[in-house]
């Protein structure tokens, strides 16, 4: 009943749509669940998901790195100053955001995916509007606290009171705002979802960007005035981001009006039932999507205390190095591990409802696939980021031969970061919830077991190490829990992910060739020439990975049919 969930504007531009759309509603004969036409709507349902989502999250993470350029030089000379006013209100505004949404977004959109799979469509709007009240008043009780206690939160720091101040007003939307995004997801329109972030990325950036550079160059301001502002500036852009879904949910009301009224009805529950049906599904999802922090902390909170015991390092190279493995790689590896992020969140709602309606062919299918799209698209950018490691840490740090090394380790350990979210959260969707948080224990368990030897022998690669290792354990155990709920084709998804690898490696191979030639005319060291290094290398790179995947026909397997018009235009069988 899922994909009876025509958009007003989807119903309009494609009559196709609207006429499946009308005979399902009409028609007490249903289509088997594993005809060819059913499993290429629901292969194409998640790979335009995903496509939104990776979209939405790859642009924020990239526009999130690169506006750091422009403001840290504005802000000089008190660059240095500025960063630690705002990390230090961020890093307080981060948990009080955790707190405020409390995995509710991504528990909203499992539910809704459920009802919607029974018919039960008048439960769905039931469940928007109870949740969109409950996360409202937890978001004006969070922010009150976070605005009258930034004193003490501010650790005797008074410059960071306006600081955390302005940050605090976000909380008066932001938990709403989730909501309805975990709405859209479960009713598997990303569109609005990505728009949403997107939108919200540029209003933040060029509020941001526009007061640094009015206070800073235009009046010679002070520098704690301009952080203020930068930090106001997350206001502005959820602001912008909560219009554009509003906006959505009123173009699209006709289309949800007519599902409820076709809604069983045979389910009720009250709004009392609703949240605490919420709350039981938001815990696991706070948990686990709470795992690659985890392995984080535990980095931050033991690497420099080990290595002082194993090494005679100085305390400053000890800081130095933890900033190489963890500081430095996290802005860019991020961005590799947001395709990770978009493929759990895309999948969710569809694998969801597959498991509510007990179509095993159907489930096994959208697993199989979630795990080779996951591949197919992380693994040529892990490649690319390992061969382009050192022109990119110079062009955002500086140069530094370690520092590249511990950011091509990093990459690696991304892709098992990626593989963790992408097969819990499909647990999850498969009622594993608890399994999926003791899974992720076992794990930390490991890395914690692991992480001093490791350290003794390899030093700064040790916590990296020690994280993969403890990531591939989990999701082994991940993965073998979803295959006996599912029993998607084991032998299958690892052809096809060898297949990708070994698409990907000769992707790597043209690559690192087109930069060796780049670098006997340009410098690695310089900015400005990493930049275009990296330019020609990604550009080279990603067009043989393009023409590997139509040409072996994978793409085909993996995006659906349409990718076939591509291949016809560029004249290949």
């Amino acid at each position: 009943m899922t994909e009876k969930i025509k958009h007003e504007n989807e119903l309009t531009a494609t009559p196709s749509r609207m006429a499946r759309y009308h005979t399902q509603t009409t028609t007490p004969k249903k289509e088997p669940a594993n005809t060819p036409k059913k499993q290429a709507s629901t292969q194409e349902t998640m790979v335009q998901s995903t496509v939104w989502l990776t979209v939405g999250n790859i642009f924020s993470r990239l526009l999130g790195a690169v506006y750091v350029i422009p403001w840290y030089m504005w802000m000089q000379p008190h660059g240095e100053a500025a960063n630690y006013l705002y990390t230090k209100g961020y890093n307080v505004y981060a948990l009080f955001l955790m707190i405020s949404t409390a995995g509710i977004p991504a528990a909203v959109a499992k539910q809704t995916a459920r009802y919607n799979s029974m018919n039960e469509y008048g439960l769905s709007k039931k469940l928007l509007f109870y949740t969109m009240r409950l996360m409202t008043i937890g978001g004006v009780i969070c922010a009150a606290i976070m605005f009258l206690g930034a004193p003490y939160l501010s650790q005797g720091n008074p410059d960071l009171v306006p600081v955390m101040r302005s940050l605090s007003v976000v909380l008066l939307i932001f938990p709403a705002m989730s909501v309805i995004r975990g709405f859209f997801q479960g009713n598997n329109n990303m569109k609005p979802y990505a728009i949403s972030q997107i939108i919200e990325q540029i209003a933040r950036v060029c509020y941001m960007l526009a007061s640094a550079f009015i206070i800073m160059q235009i009046n010679n301001g002070s520098y704690k005035t301009a952080v203020v502002y930068s930090t106001f500036a997350a206001f502005i852009g959820v602001a912008f981001a909560m219009a554009v879904l509003l906006f959505a949910l009123f173009k699209e009301r006709t289309a949800f009006r007519t599902l409820v009224k076709e809604s069983n009805n045979q389910l009720t529950f009250s709004g009392r039932q609703l949240v605490l049906q919420m709350i039981a599904q938001a815990i696991p999802f706070i948990i686990v999507g709470s795992g690659i922090s985890i392995f984080k902390l535990i980095d931050q909170y033991s690497f420099e205390k080990i290595m002082s015991l194993v090494t005679d390092y100085s305390a400053a190279k000890n800081a130095e190095l933890f900033a190489l493995i963890s500081a430095n790689p996290d802005k860019l590896t991020m961005v590799v591990i947001a395709l990770g992020t978009a493929m759990a969140t895309a999948g969710l709602p569809l694998i969801t409802e597959r498991f509510t309606k007990k179509d095993q062919a159907g489930l096994a299918r959208l697993v199989t696939n979630n795990i080779q799209l996951l591949f197919f698209v992380m693994m040529p950018a892990t490649i690319g980021m390992i061969v382009l490691s050192y022109p990119l840490n110079t062009l955002f740090y500086r140069p530094n031969p370690l520092g590249a090394e511990l950011l091509a380790a990093s990459c690696v350990v991304g892709i098992m970061m990626g593989l963790l979210m992408v097969c819990s959260t499909m647990l999850q969707g498969l009622d594993g919830n608890m399994q999926a948080v003791s899974f992720l224990g076992i794990g930390v368990l490991v890395k914690v077991l692991t992480q001093f030897p490791l350290i003794f022998l390899f030093k700064a690669y040790g916590p990296l190490i020690a994280t993969f290792i403890g990531l591939l354990v989990a999701n082994m155990f991940l993965l073998d829990r979803i295959h006996v709920l599912s029993r998607f084709p084991f032998r299958e998804t690892a052809s096809s992910i060898a297949k990708v690898t070994v698409m990907s490696l000769a992707m790597g191979v043209v690559a690192f060739a087109v930069k060796f030639g780049c670098e006997l005319i340009l410098s690695s060291d310089s900015k400005v020439q990493s930049m275009i290094i990296i330019l020609i290398v990604a550009a080279s790179g990603g067009l043989t990975y393009i023409l590997l995947a139509l040409k072996t026909r994978m793409a085909d397997k993996l995006l659906g049919s349409r990718v076939d018009g591509i291949r016809r235009r560029l004249h290949m069988r």
